[in-house]
């Protein structure tokens, strides 16, 4: 791919987190990226792209007048409410700057519907705090020009370093339980192939919705137990979550705003990854 440093400069909220700094590995050899990080880490500090943030209690618009960007992309975490004023600002800022605004989304935008997958067109409903603050940013942003915004809804993300694969391998380490849900049905999904998809989509311009699940479906106990086989060696103990009696939806699947093939991904490539 061509390096074009001139064509965007990106601000990445949230840099210094899982998906924001797989996100940053990713453009900043493209372009000029810049990023924020919340807890004072040396490896951010010294570096002159990153700006220390911290949602609860500095102004956003500090930081965007001091980088500028033309593409801000919102992978932060942090107080609810704190969020909603500093997407505010981002909003106000895009507007009157012309910047496009990424943001990254969640497949709880439609944990309400619980007997289908959810498309991109559908009606956002949740039932859950999360679900309802990123179904609020969302609408805030899609009422900005259409070109300057994209919604990106993610399901699960895994990766070899992710934490939830973490968290799994601690709990197997310590010998607790592992919880699974028998009847959850998800789509999932790679960082490295959301940090290409992310990528195409700047480069192409893309603007929309996009959800960015694997293409099929998979049961959470099962998909977590084939995980288990790759990374935990003898007995795993497992905890059943039953929340519901009947089979219950969590999936975002694309239908109209699909990218090309080599971006789309199956939970059998997410497996292969994990087991590498």
């Amino acid at each position: 791919m061509k390096k074009d440093l001139n064509k965007h400069r990106i601000l990445i909220l949230g840099g210094s987190g899982y998906i924001g700094n797989a996100l940053y590995k990713e453009l900043g050899p493209y372009f000029r990226t810049y990023g924020t990080y919340r807890t004072p880490k040396k490896e951010f500090e010294t570096n002159k792209q990153f700006f220390q943030y911290n949602v609860e209690e500095d102004d956003v618009y500090e930081i965007l007048e001091a980088c500028r960007p033309s593409i801000i992309i919102s992978a932060i975490r942090g107080d609810f409410h704190a969020q909603t004023i500093a997407h505010q600002h981002v909003a106000e800022y895009a507007l009157e700057h012309g910047s496009k605004i990424i943001f990254l989304s969640s497949a709880n935008a439609f944990d309400a519907y619980s007997k289908y997958p959810s498309y991109e067109l559908d009606k956002t409903l949740s039932h859950s705090k999360y679900g309802h603050f990123k179904i609020k940013i969302e609408n805030m942003l899609l009422r900005l020009p259409k070109k300057q915004v994209a919604v990106l809804r993610l399901p699960m993300v895994f990766g070899p370093n992710s934490p939830r694969i973490q968290e799994i391998k601690q709990l197997v380490g310590e010998k607790e339980p592992v919880e699974i849900f028998p009847n959850l049905i998800m789509n999932v999904t790679l960082d490295k192939k959301v940090t290409q998809q992310v990528h195409y989509i700047i480069n192409r311009n893309k603007y929309g919705i996009f959800h960015l699940g694997s293409t099929d479906l998979v049961h959470h106990d099962e998909f977590i137990k084939n995980i288990l086989k790759a990374i935990a060696n003898g007995n795993v103990k497992f905890k059943h979550v039953f929340t519901t009696n009947k089979d219950r939806y969590l999936a975002v699947l694309p239908k109209f705003n699909k990218l090309p093939k080599h971006l789309q991904i199956t939970s059998d490539v997410v497996l292969e990854e994990l087991q590498k």
